[in-house]
């Protein structure tokens, strides 16, 4: 079976801190925050709007992809379903914040200690 990907770019107002997020300028989609890196459980395959749950994805930790490149992995905090998403550090419109991951990979550390 295929992943299927249905395209949704459109802003929203992030739940977590409120910034008011962009559509990515080109490419694929956006659905976190580029500030704190939340979003929400709407999804089962990217963009279906399938997931009926609304839970608050939290950041729990970053990867690099040889492909994809940096990741965010969210974890609901209503049903615990972990999941991966792009980050766009190169969007000319409104970029993941570099700095950001870095101060929550720290944070990440310092609580694994």
């Amino acid at each position: 079976m295929s992943r299927k990907f249905t395209v949704i770019n459109e802003n929203f107002a992030c739940v977590h801190c409120g910034t008011e997020v962009q559509p990515l300028a080109q490419g694929s989609c956006r659905n976190h925050c580029p500030k704190c890196f939340h979003s929400l459980h709407l999804d089962i395959n990217p963009g279906d709007r399938a997931a009926n749950c609304g839970g608050l994805l939290v950041p729990i930790s970053f990867e690099e992809h040889k492909k994809k490149g940096h990741m965010v992995v969210h974890r609901c905090q209503q049903c615990g379903h972990v999941g991966r998403n792009k980050l766009a550090f190169d969007d000319p419109v409104q970029p993941d914040s570099f700095d950001e991951m870095v101060k929550l990979i720290q944070k990440f550390s310092f609580q694994n200690f």
